[in-house]
């Protein structure tokens, strides 16, 4: 069997992420080059003018125009964290790098924080990867199935009726011949209504959707999309058919890869932003040398979500 290039590719090593970002001074100056890549532009009055300082060793600006003050890491991410820059960078490294993600856990232990400033840090990066992959979309060849998070609790209702499964949908753009190119991820019902919204938001004619014929997913004709079903029945010949190969193989490792990593989480409540880790990571798996840049951009142009709002209950757009 050919080596596969994806999964042998060296990517960043971590000497040589400890060589690029190993004190705070990098670190610095990498947010400063993504998050102004032009030079400063004052966040009040779009001035390029501007006097540095530092206060209790974070870095400020003061803008000549306005006076207006904002240290590095406001109006990011980052705002108002007491963690330095190299704990950030050292969790972003880790969750770019791992195919099999990361526990806030494990964070806590690599990072050396405690279990709720390792929870706050992985969901903040979360929702980076979340709102970076909201607009993805999916066109051409594109293979689709219904699944779920979580378990049946003993005694429970069983099947797809028990409270503790989260049901989600998941989308694989392929080529002709079938290999996996792009994944949307998305928590979603099993309707025709639901089906329809996501296609609307995830999918761009022309596509051919090709399913296993569960009833909602002929939501998409009169979408411009064509829907080719094939009714695989269950067991384990379903799982082989080869029309179905990118998603099962895909649906397959995040199984193996949740089960391992996280034992369980708060399905109902933070489902889009785990799933939406997987949906980024998969996306950008062609060069990990790159994704923590590509993440650490992301992470300086996206706006400050403080505890209250990662811990709501359902997600709004």
């Amino acid at each position: 069997m050919a080596a596969n290039r994806v999964q042998l590719q060296a990517g960043l090593s971590m000497l040589e992420f400890f060589d690029l970002y190993g004190t705070q001074e990098k670190c610095e100056e990498a947010v400063r080059r993504w998050r102004w890549p032009q030079g400063f532009v004052c966040p009040a009055c779009a001035g390029v003018e501007y006097s540095e300082f530092r206060r209790a060793r974070r870095l400020y600006f003061q803008c000549c125009a306005c006076r207006h003050q904002c240290s590095l890491i406001s109006g990011t991410i980052f705002e108002s964290s007491k963690l330095a820059l190299p704990k950030w960078f050292v969790a972003m490294h880790l969750i770019t790098q791992s195919k099999n993600g990361v526990s806030a856990l494990e964070l806590k232990r690599h990072v050396g924080v405690s279990w709720p400033t390792a929870w706050l840090l992985k969901h903040k990066l979360l929702q980076v990867m979340f709102e970076r992959e909201e607009c993805r979309q999916l066109t051409g060849r594109v293979e689709i199935d219904d699944a779920y998070l979580g378990g049946e609790h003993h005694g429970g209702k069983p099947g797809r009726g028990s409270p503790n499964k989260t049901p989600f949908v998941a989308a694989v753009q392929t080529t002709e011949s079938g290999a996996p190119v792009l994944l949307c991820l998305a928590p979603c019902p099993f309707t025709k209504v639901a089906i329809e919204a996501f296609a609307a938001k995830s999918l761009v004619a022309p596509a051919t959707l090709v399913s296993d014929g569960l009833g909602c997913f002929t939501a998409v004709q009169g979408m411009g999309i064509l829907h080719e079903p094939h009714v695989t029945g269950g067991g384990h010949a379903s799982v082989q058919h080869p029309q179905f190969l990118a998603i099962n193989t895909v649906l397959g490792n995040l199984k193996t890869a949740f089960a391992g990593t996280y034992h369980s989480f708060g399905y109902m409540k933070y489902a889009h932003r785990y799933l939406a880790q997987v949906q980024y990571l998969f996306n950008r798996r062609f060069d990990l040398s790159v994704i923590l840049i590509r993440l650490l951009r992301a992470a300086c142009t996206t706006l400050p979500r403080p505890m209250q709002a990662l811990r709501a209950a359902e997600h709004s757009s």
